[in-house]
């Protein structure tokens, strides 16, 4: 009888505690466990991604674009994950589904080519992602907003300021990539300036070539050739960015012409605003890239929220009326220099008035 009694004891508090085991720490456990992992997804899923589809960053202007975009994203409380291409057409499609893959909420693109690009725009609405377009507009796709610096009027300030020095004579026009559409723009803008004194026959464009992806030794050689072609008589150089005009200018040098013949550029690199204050670049265009940066990020936060965006201008990029906010370029030269680029931060005084000598 004893025996039976203690068995049935033992059998009792092994069921109680089995029961304890499965009623209490495996359920906690997971239970915790579960509302962790549940909260950590929600955060994450509240969090706006932005994926930077960037063409280059081997210039200057394109590493700070990077930062002042991202600084400008993350202020608003959003992620970016940015990717450069190097100016290879094939890895930034490559890049750009890999971002798209991962679920990012809005595609910001800066194109290396206008025209290849916009299979990327159809990949994303494909995958229900809005494109902005920044900086440079892709050609023939139904991108949802473009934002950037008015190019065509880029270039009417520089053929406005090298034709206010040189209203007669010889010019050569150094342009950008066939395959960058903004390079079209800026000629657009130089020639609606140029054209009229063409027409005068005031002026007369003597050598007039692209720049292959933007590489400054083509524009290097390009020069080269204008001068040979022409006997070094030449009058007047407009130069697509600052990168290449800095390359215009050393093939000027070697003939002895550099601070003879008035050079324009644009971007305000800091080697082409030391080289205004030198006297060998007659000017640049100066685009406030924080600006560009900051409108840039919060049109992407808006778009990928599903807010309304208002635009006043649409451009037609050959396939769709594409909604666009341009912003005004500055003209720089020696007389506002100091007011421009160096008040704004842009490049310090001691940057561009004290060149040291490598």
């Amino acid at each position: 009888m004893k025996q039976t009694l203690l068995k049935i004891h033992i059998l009792l508090f092994l069921l109680v505690v089995t029961a304890c085991q499965q009623n209490n720490a495996p359920i906690d456990q997971d239970s915790f466990s579960n509302k962790e992992t549940s909260e950590s997804h929600k955060e994450t899923d509240d969090k706006i991604i932005i994926g930077f589809s960037m063409d280059t960053l081997a210039e200057e202007r394109w590493l700070r674009d990077r930062e002042l975009f991202k600084e400008a994203v993350e202020a608003l409380g959003a992620e970016v994950e940015i990717l450069a291409s190097k100016g290879d057409d094939a890895l930034q499609i490559i890049q750009a589904e890999n971002l798209i893959n991962k679920g990012i909420d809005i595609l910001v693109i800066v194109p290396h080519n206008a025209e290849s690009t916009a299979m990327i725009v159809k990949k994303a609405h494909a995958a229900g992602i809005k494109v902005l377009s920044y900086d440079r507009l892709v050609r023939n796709s139904e991108i949802d907003l473009y934002v950037s610096y008015d190019n065509e009027m880029v270039g009417e300030l520089q053929a406005k300021a090298i034709t206010k020095l040189v209203p007669k004579g010889k010019y050569v026009y150094i342009g950008g990539p066939e395959t960058d559409y903004n390079a079209h723009l800026l000629k657009k803008g130089v020639f609606n300036i140029l054209q009229p004194l063409i027409d005068k026959g005031d002026i007369t464009i003597v050598y007039d070539q692209w720049t292959k992806d933007w590489y400054p030794e083509y524009a290097f050689a390009n020069m080269q050739e204008a001068l040979r072609a022409n006997n070094n008589e030449v009058d007047a150089v407009i130069s697509a960015n600052d990168a290449t005009a800095g390359k215009v200018i050393q093939a000027l040098d070697e003939r002895g012409l550099a601070g003879k013949i008035p050079v324009a550029g644009q971007d305000a690199d800091l080697a082409a605003a030391q080289r205004i204050v030198e006297d060998t670049q007659t000017m640049t265009v100066y685009k406030p890239l924080k600006e560009l940066a900051d409108q840039a990020a919060e049109l992407a936060v808006k778009l990928a929220k599903g807010e309304e965006v208002k635009v006043e201008r649409m451009i037609n990029n050959g396939k769709s009326e594409v909604p666009s906010i341009l912003l005004s370029p500055i003209a720089v030269d020696q007389k506002n220099i100091d007011e421009t680029i160096i008040a704004d931060g842009f490049h310090t005084w001691d940057e561009v008035y004290r060149r040291k000598e490598k």
